[in-house]
This record gives structure tokens, sequence and C-alpha cells, in this order.
């Protein structure tokens, strides 16, 4: 099994490469995990309180669960993964079959942080965006898709966002084998990316 890991900023566009990198290999050899379904479990929390929390540090993620979870998928068996719900900021009662594959992406704005999990990945990938695009992409998808306003989502940038991938996220580029710059005109990265996973495959 070969194991990637896609990390980089809020926005910076880890989906749209993840996609880039799949799109043309062949269905059911290649997996994908979230670390947004590891967020630690806040039922304990009522909705306001788990709004407040701050999830782009790095105890917002159970990264024990995660690590358990790609250990059991490295060794050929099958999960649970967990359904997180940004609308209630907690993880459902959902959980999604996932069987494992030859290859096997992992994405998140932190799994470059956490050593352990970072040792497990045979390639791992920094997606770069301009910040100011960044925080474009955020307030979109937060006040179209998350059912936050404006006003919420420029006070969880200024207090949490910001400086926590200041601290914890921009500095994981040094572990990073690959650095891809996330625009249109960039797809030599993503093309020698996805020849390494077809030579995996073949």
């Amino acid at each position: 099994m070969l194991i990637i890991g896609i990390a980089g900023g809020t926005g910076c566009g880890k989906t749209t490469v993840v996609n880039q990198i799949i799109d043309e290999l062949p269905i059911g050899e290649v997996i994908v995990i979230s670390q947004d379904s590891y967020y630690n479990d806040l039922s304990h929390l009522s909705l306001e309180e788990r709004r407040k929390t701050n999830f782009d540090h790095p105890q917002s993620i159970d990264f024990k669960l995660l690590e358990e979870h790609l250990g059991i998928l490295r060794k050929g068996q099958s999960i649970e993964q967990p359904v997180y719900s940004f609308l209630e900021c907690n993880r459902t009662e959902k959980t999604i079959p996932t069987h494992p594959a030859k290859v096997m992406i992992v994405e998140g704005i932190l799994i470059l942080a956490n050593a352990r999990i970072r040792d497990m990945f045979d390639i791992k990938i920094f997606v770069h965006a301009d910040s100011d695009e960044r925080l474009i992409r955020r307030l979109r998808r937060d006040i179209n898709e998350r059912g936050w306003d404006l006003n919420e989502t420029l006070e969880s940038y200024q207090k949490n966002i910001k400086p926590m991938h200041e601290q914890f996220i921009e500095p994981t580029k040094e572990y990073a084998d690959v650095i891809i710059p996330n625009n249109k005109y960039n797809t030599v990265a993503v093309d020698i990316v996805r020849t390494i996973i077809t030579d995996k495959l073949t």
C-alpha cells in the first residue's frame, strides 16, 4: 500500500489537488481519508460552545483514532470512518465503511503536524496558496456551505485560523517531499505524483 499525505492551509485547494491526482486512476484502487472526519467528539458541548472551538489547533484532532485506522487499513483490514458535520460542528452517529486499497490518500490541514501520522506517509505533499486567496475561499465555504455568517468567519480567521496556520501548518512545509503551488497553470507536480502512483499500481 502506498500512503500519501496531502497538507496545506485552509482553503488552499487540497481537495482540488486530490481530485486532480486520482482523476485518471482506476476506480477502486485509491481511497481518500479526510482529517476532518477525525475531529474530536464534542457531544458534551452545546452547539454554541462547539462553534467557538479552535478547530485549527492540533489538539482538535483525534490523532490516536486516525493513527489506529490508518494502521488497520495498512494491514489490509476495513474500518468504519467517522462522519463529521460542519453544520453541527461535531461527529455524527454515522460511519462510512472504508476498505483498503493499493493507494491511500490522507488529506487535511494538520496531518503533517503530527510526527506519528507523518511517519506513516510514503509521499508527503504540501499545497501552497496565497493567503488572500485562502481567506476568500474560506469565507465562501463557511457562509455558503456551513451556515456561518460573515462576522463569525472573519472573527474566527483573525482569532484562530491565521495564527494557527502560522504556528502549526506553514512550518510543516519543511517535511514535504513535494510542494504544489495551487494554480490552474501548475500541472507538472500533479503529473509527477500521478506517475508515481501509476507505477505503484502497475
